[in-house]
């Protein structure tokens, strides 16, 4: 088996998602986001590189069941029924709707991944549910790809960190090839450990975030398994697995 991490969906080829379990990580906060949503009963999460796409396709359904939502410089879109705080996903807002998300970094990444077996959106919050994804593909010997969404097409520490979580999860790292960044991620995530609120103190997203009065979403983004859902991007749409989503 291999395991590979990559810092931005720029960095990758073809070859590397093809056939493979991919992850995509935007700690702060597109994943969180994603998996608070659907945690929360949202029917669906379709993400969009930009926001004139969600309004286009928000025509496309009854207003009543979709929500557009979506951040650009951290804040919510104007005319938009979300952001892209996880605190705004509520069951009151969000159950049975499909939310129609755009971000600058997140969807972004995911928009750009053509052939792989199976996409997970991970974050720290869905980590132990998300772990079971890459531990079955350990045993099945499937290579394993994560795409760290990063900041503006930079590294982004947060994100690295998590990725190290995910290396580390891994029940047979003896039998693993990893590639440099996957062994850096795995490095970076023993350095900080449980201490996420460091993390992200240390992070240039999550100080920006924080001055950007978004203090209480770093919070969620740090409760570890809040939220123990597996989304899965699929037909250019996020679902979670589960007995009416099957693999």
């Amino acid at each position: 088996m291999r395991l590979d991490v990559f810092f931005g969906g720029h960095q990758m080829t073809p070859a590397d998602v093809q056939g493979r379990v991919v992850l995509v990580i935007d700690v702060l906060r597109a994943s969180t986001t994603v998996a608070v949503a659907l945690a929360n009963g949202a029917k669906a999460v379709i993400p969009f590189e930009s926001s004139d796409e969600v309004v286009a396709r928000g025509k496309q359904f009854e207003r009543d069941d979709v929500l557009l939502a979506g951040e650009r410089r951290m804040h919510a879109i104007p005319g938009f029924d979300l952001g892209n705080s996880p605190r705004e996903y509520s069951a009151e807002a969000v159950e049975g709707k499909t939310v129609l998300l755009t971000t600058t970094n997140g969807t972004v990444a995911l928009a750009g991944i053509q052939g792989a077996r199976d996409v997970v959106v991970a974050s720290y919050v869905n980590y132990s549910a998300v772990s079971t994804i890459i531990r079955a593909a350990g045993r099945g010997e499937a290579d394993v790809t994560i795409v760290c969404a990063g900041r503006d097409r930079q590294f982004a520490l947060e994100d690295a960190a998590c990725a190290g979580r995910f290396t580390r999860a891994v029940s047979r790292p003896s039998t693993i090839r990893l590639n440099d960044a996957a062994q850096a991620c795995s490095m970076i995530d023993r350095r900080y450990g449980d201490r996420l609120d460091r993390l992200f103190e240390d992070s240039e997203h999550g100080r920006a975030l924080a001055e950007a009065g978004f203090a209480e979403d770093l919070i969620v983004c740090a409760n570890v398994d809040s939220h123990p859902v597996i989304p899965i991007y699929h037909d250019r749409q996020i679902t979670k697995l589960g007995p009416d989503r099957e693999r």
